[in-house]
């Protein structure tokens, strides 16, 4: 076998117990693996139904051929669940090198069962699994439970190369927000993961390999893996903008193109983007750049807020990113990058999503300016550019102190509690990313019918909308935009089959993509099976939502996007997101009828009848 390892581990937390098993074969050629493969082992498991704080709810953490292979850029490890959240399937990824570690140990990937009675941690080498005892990482941050585990490993030598994930005090707290982390700083971010690991009293997961991977074809490995490397040489937004600046670099330009979010999506361009975009993050604040198992861009900012004159604002870590310093900064009107940077830090080594964190906080104090919320509910003036506000906040939710425990059951349901649910800015509870879908028709359209609610990691019309990448798309045209979403949602579920970084598709890879995986596997996937493959892989996680009770009632954008025009001067002014002309039609080249729900012939066609 090539590529995979062809074992799984399958962790029972309740009896303390574990078991091997062999990968389903036929189940690889259907979904390779990765995030398909995930969704399908996940969705044959569990009732869509089940309460998502249960014993009954299950997490399967998977990766991908290509992982551990030395493939540029593939390093990820996939983690699906249903979300406390949104309530929907959760699907999310984490880089750096757990997932190579994983391989490395001769593992797919985990099954992650039931509950513990007291809090553990679950330390894999090779063919060696324990369960040990983690009281006394309860509690801990992310940062300090790496160590922590690291240091208990058997010497020097193994700890430096023992991979951790974990929860940090969110996820143990059961914050709908909250994240997995890995390695410190590479986080499976959204949909309240970190709090179904919480749950279940799994601290943390520590792994260490030391077997080889091998491929079918060698030599036309090395071949396609040179011409990937030479693709994202070439490409200046790879070689010359992430790897210089990471990904915060895009927020400058695209708020030149007004396309972000600023004040709870009221506006859709910031002038404070001048003081926290990543120029001043490269000149004041960077330590270094660091990367992913075998990738050549490396994105990663490390930086640190040595002085300042707020000390709340001083301390250190990996980010921000462009998603994360558009949402604590611009969308809740902060212009403080040393706050953005503290806000960040903490949401780290918290566990908790930055995303969502920054669209709940954006989202109370649209509220708390219109006067639905005041003084006495929130403990401080929870205004927007209130930078010591923003920082006070982050850490209250993360450990549900004050108005903070409110704010950490997310932004929806904090606006519901006080009356006014439109003052949420998400899909199916789920905060918006920093894309501002009322300015760009097409991300909108993806936004709303994203199985996993509201993400900027299932799709990518915003590449074309805003960069013209690969093609120019007319930002607010809906004609054309559904097909073309289609494409990229169906695109990057297969690129999470693969195994390969979301940003090399900022560069040409489908046809070095296909070799790699081909010379890899051996297995000869075509064009063809791939486009099946992405296509299969979206319906099933969309059949499992609909077992779970959604419907086209909850494909939708906020009011605010659909109905209230932008004010804001400038070539937006007047635009609102005209989501349900594009709709009928993208439901209908899906396969699916009216109600979104997939037709029987279309789950025919694809095997999932």
């Amino acid at each position: 076998m090539f590529g995979w390892t062809g074992k799984l581990l399958r962790v029972n937390l309740t009896r303390g117990d574990y078991a091997l098993e062999e990968l389903d074969m036929a189940l690889v050629k259907k979904f390779i693996g990765g995030r398909g493969l995930a969704v399908k082992i996940f969705f044959d498991e569990i009732d869509p139904r089940v309460e998502p704080l249960s014993e009954e709810n299950k997490m399967v953490f998977l990766t991908a051929p290509l992982v551990g292979t030395g493939a540029p850029s593939a390093d990820g490890c996939w983690v699906v669940t249903r979300s406390p959240l949104t309530g929907a399937i959760a699907t999310g990824r984490f880089g750096g090198e757990f997932g190579t570690e994983l391989k490395f140990a001769g593992y797919d990937g985990i099954i992650i069962e039931g509950k513990a009675a007291r809090p553990v941690y679950l330390v894999i080498r090779n063919d060696k699994i324990e369960f040990r005892p983690a009281e006394h990482l309860w509690g801990k941050s992310t940062h300090e439970t790496d160590d922590a585990v690291k240091a208990a490993m058997r010497d020097k030598w193994e700890a430096r190369d023992t991979h951790v994930a974990c929860v940090g005090p969110a996820g143990e707290n059961l914050v709908k927000i909250s994240s997995i982390v890995a390695d410190k700083d590479h986080v499976a971010a959204r949909s309240g993961m970190g709090a179904v690991m919480g749950f279940k009293n799994l601290k943390a997961i520590a792994v260490r390999g030391t077997n080889v991977l091998k491929v079918a074809d060698p030599e036309g490995f090395y071949k396609a893996t040179l011409t990937l490397l030479q693709r994202v040489k070439d490409s200046v937004i790879l070689s010359d903008h992430l790897r210089n600046y990471g990904k915060i670099n895009v927020q400058y330009q695209a708020n030149l193109r007004a396309a972000i979010a600023v004040r709870n999506f009221q506006e859709c361009s910031f002038p404070g983007v001048t003081n926290t975009n990543a120029r001043p993050i490269a000149k004041n604040y960077l330590r270094r750049g660091i990367s992913c198992y075998s990738c050549p861009v490396a994105c990663v900012r490390l930086t640190e807020v040595k002085t300042d004159p707020n000390p709340k604002f001083i301390g250190k870590g990996g980010g921000p990113e462009f998603q994360t310093c558009t949402m604590l900064g611009a969308d809740c009107g902060v212009d403080n990058l040393a706050a953005i940077l503290k806000a960040n830090y903490l949401c780290n080594e918290l566990g908790m999503d930055t995303i969502s964190v920054g669209g709940t906080i954006a989202c109370a104090m649209d509220m708390f300016e219109h006067g639905y919320l005041t003084e006495e509910d929130t403990g401080c003036q929870l205004k927007f550019g209130n930078a010591e506000a923003l920082v006070d906040m982050t850490e209250k939710m993360g450990r549900r102190e004050g108005f903070g425990d409110i704010l950490a059951e997310g932004g929806y349901r904090m606006a519901e509690r006080f009356g006014h649910p439109e003052f949420f800015m998400g899909v199916k509870k789920q905060e918006l990313p920093a894309w501002n879908a009322q300015v760009l028709q097409g991300a909108g359209l993806e936004f709303s019918t994203a199985n996993n609610g509201a993400c900027h990691t299932k799709g990518g019309v915003f590449n074309s909308e805003v960069w013209g990448i690969p093609v120019k798309l007319d930002r607010f045209a809906t004609e054309g935009k559904a097909p073309i979403a289609i494409d990229y949602q169906n695109k990057d579920c297969i690129r999470d089959a693969h195994g390969l970084c979301s940003l090399l598709t900022l560069t040409k890879i489908d046809d070095v993509a296909l070799d790699l995986l081909n010379t890899v596997t051996g297995i000869g996937y075509t064009p063809e099976d791939l486009k099946v493959i992405g296509e299969r892989t979206w319906n099933l996680e969309r059949l499992f939502n609909v077992k779970a009770g959604f419907s086209a009632r909850d494909d939708v954008l906020p009011r605010r996007m659909m109905e209230e025009p932008m004010q804001q001067e400038g070539p937006c002014k007047g635009v609102v997101n005209r989501l349900f002309e594009m709709r009928p039609e993208y439901y209908r080249l899906r396969g699916w009828d009216e109600n979104g729900i997939p037709k029987p012939e279309k789950l025919a066609q694809l095997g999932l009848a």
